[in-house]
C-alpha cells in the first residue's frame, strides 16, 4: 500500500524505523531516482556468502559536505530514522544522532542525493541519548505525522515528539510527551490502525540493566491521545518474573498490568510499580516491530539485548548474549496475548549462538532482521551481524557484517581501537515503497572508533560539546521483504 498524505504543502509517504510499511507489489521506478554511491566514504559493511546479489550503496557521513548546507557536518552514532517525500520530488531524511543527544534532518533531491543538512534537535532540547524512532503517519497509525523519538540515558527520560516539518529554528526546545510516563527508552512503537478499531496501542521498550530491570511497556488510548491514555507493563499470568526461565520455541501466556499514575510518577516510581505488579524483569529490551500484511498487526517481535553476569544480574535471571521474543496480541484485547522466545542467545549451542547482543529489529511480512550492538563482553568472535529470521521456515542465516577494514593501515575509522564487536548498527528501514524501487532499505551505522575533532559537538548544543564520532548511512538494495 502506498501511504501518501498531503499535509502543510508536503506529499508524505512513510517509511519507519519499525519497517512499518506495507509490503505490496512495487513497480520498478519510472521517476529519476538514481541508486549509486554519493559519499566519500565507503560502505562501512560486507555482505555474507549467499547474499551476492544484494547492492549497498553509501548515501552519506560525517565527512561528507552537503551542497545546499556546506557548514553542516552530520554527527555520529546514526540511529532512529525515518523517510517522507515532498511534493516537488524531493525526500526528507529524519534521523538520530544517539551520542550527540540530537536529530538530523536531511533532504535528498529527486534522484536522491543528499544536498542539505540541518539539526531540529540538538542536545539542549533532547537532554538524553535518542535511540531507535518511529515516524507516525495517518496512513499507517490513524494519526500524526509525528517522528517518536526514544530517550534512553537513564529511568527519568521520555520520549520526545518532533513533526516532520520541524526546523533547527526551535532545536534546543524540549518536547516530551509525557502520557508515556518515564522509562529508559529503546522506542516507541504504535501499532497499525488496523490492529485495535478506535484505539491507539503503543509498545516501549524499557532498555534498563538496573535493580529492576526492563520492561515490556505499553500505552493505550483513543485514536491519537499521547496525553490521556494509561501505561501497563507485561507480565506472565504464572507470576514467574525470570526471564531465564522461558526457553526457546516455548509458549507463556501473559498479560499487561496497569502502572497506575504512571503519567505523573518519576522513571524509579513506574519501575518499582512494575516490580510490585510482578513483571517479566528483561535483561534490556530493546527495539520492537510488528509484522506486516493484512491481520498480522497483532504479531510483534522485540529484542532484549542482554547484560552482563555482574552486579544486577549476577543470578543469570536475566539475558546476557541476547534474544528475540514474540508476543502475539489477543484480537480483542491488547492487554492480553502469548509470549514466545523464537530465537535465544543464551543457548551457545543452540541457533542464535552467535548472537553478540541484537538490539534494533526490522520484521517485515516474511522476515525479521536483527542486528547487533557492541555490548563488549571481551568473548566477541566476530564483528556485528544483521541476521534475517524466515518467519515461515525459522532458518536463521547472517547477510551482512561490519567492515572495520583493519587492514588498511591509514584506516581512519580505528583512532580510538576496533576491537570485534565494538560497532554497531543503528535503525534499518524499508524504503521500497518510499521511492518506489522494491526491496530497499535505508541503514545507519555506528562505527565507535571513528573519530576526530572535525565533528566535535556539531549538533551545536552545550551539553555534548566534545562528541565528536563520526557515522555514516547507506542503502541496500535487493533484501527480500
Amino acid at each position: 500500500m502506498k501511504l501518501t498524505t498531503s499535509i502543510l504543502g508536503l506529499t508524505l509517504i512513510s517509511t519507519v524505523l519499525s519497517c512499518n510499511s506495507e509490503e505490496s507489489s512495487v513497480a520498478e521506478n519510472t521517476n529519476p531516482i538514481e541508486l549509486k554511491n554519493h559519499s566519500i566514504t565507503p560502505v562501512l559493511m560486507k555482505t555474507m556468502p549467499g547474499f551476492s546479489t544484494l547492492n549497498t550503496f553509501a548515501l552519506f557521513s560525517s565527512e561528507d559536505t552537503f551542497t545546499e548546507t556546506p557548514g553542516f557536518v552530520f554527527g555520529g552514532s546514526a540511529d532512529g530514522s525515518g523517510l517522507f517525500k515532498n511534493n516537488d520530488g524531493s525526500f526528507t531524511f529524519l534521523v538520530n544522532n544517539e551520542d550527540n543527544f540530537a536529530v538530523s534532518k536531511i533532504k535528498f533531491n529527486k534522484n536522491f542525493k543528499p544536498v542539505g543538512g540541518e539539526y531540529v534537535l540538538n542536545s539542549n532540547g533532547a537532554g538524553n541519548r535518542l535511540c531507535s524512532a518511529t515516524l507516525v503517519t495517518p496512513e499507517i497509525h490513524g494519526f500524526g505525522p509525528l517522528f517518536l523519538t526514544a530517550g534512553e540515558s537513564n529511568n527519568e527520560s521520555q520520549i520526545i515528539g518532533l513533526t516532520p516539518y520541524d526546523t533547527k529554528a526551535n532545536n534546543s526546545t524540549p518536547r516530551p510527551i509525557s502520557g508515556f510516563g518515564r522509562w529508559c527508552a529503546e522506542n516507541a512503537v504504535p501499532l497499525a490502525k488496523e490492529a485495535y478499531a478506535n484505539q491507539t496501542v503503543v509498545l516501549l521498550g524499557d532498555d534498563d540493566s538496573g535493580t529492576y530491570g526492563g520492561q515490556l511497556v505499553m500505552y493505550k488510548s483513543t485514536v491519537g491521545d499521547l496525553n490521556n491514555g494509561k501505561v501497563y507493563v507485561i507480565k506472565r499470568t504464572d507470576n514467574i518474573t525470570n526471564e531465564r526461565t522461558m526457553t526457546e520455541n516455548n509458549t507463556y501466556p501473559v498479560q499487561f498490568v496497569e502502572i497506575t499514575d504512571a503519567k505523573t510518577n518519576t522513571g524509579l516510581q513506574n519501575n518499582q510499580a512494575a516490580q510490585a505488579a510482578q513483571a517479566i524483569a528483561f535483561g534490556r529490551v530493546e527495539d520492537i516491530d510488528y509484522r506486516k500484511g493484512a491481520g498480522k498487526e497483532r504479531e510483534l517481535y522485540f529484542n532484549v539485548t542482554g547484560q552482563d553476569n555482574t552486579g544486577s544480574n549476577a543470578d543469570n535471571s536475566r539475558s546476557k548474549y541476547g534474544r528475540v521474543y514474540k508476543l502475539v496480541l489477543d484480537a480483542n484485547n491488547p492487554l492480553s496475548g502469548q509470549l514466545t522466545l523464537v530465537l535465544d542467545g543464551d543457548d551457545r549451542s543452540g541457533k542464535a549462538k552467535q548472537f553478540q547482543n541484537v538490539d534494533n529489529i526490522c520484521v517485515t511480512n516474511n522476515y525479521v532482521y536483527v542486528q547487533e550492538d557492541s555490548n563488549g563482553y571481551g568473548d566477541e568472535t566476530h564483528d556485528a551481524y544483521i541476521y534475517q529470521y524466515n518467519i515461515a521456515t525459522k532458518e536463521l542465516k547472517v547477510v551482512f557484517e561490519l567492515d572495520h577494514k583493519r587492514n588498511d593501515p591509514t584506516n581512519k575509522y580505528l583512532s580510538a581501537g576496533s576491537n570485534f564487536g565494538s560497532w554497531e548498527y543503528g535503525a534499518l528501514i524499508d524504503v521500497s515503497e518510499t521511492i518506489g524501487i522494491p526491496d530497499t532499505f535505508m541503514l545507519s551505522i555506528q562505527p565507535h572508533s571513528w573519530r576526530t575533532d572535525a565533528f566535535k559537538g556539531v549538533d551545536g548544543g552545550t551539553i555534548r560539546p566534545n562528541e565528536n564520532q563520526g557515522s555514516q548511512v547507506i542503502l541496500i538494495k535487493g533484501l527480500a521483504r
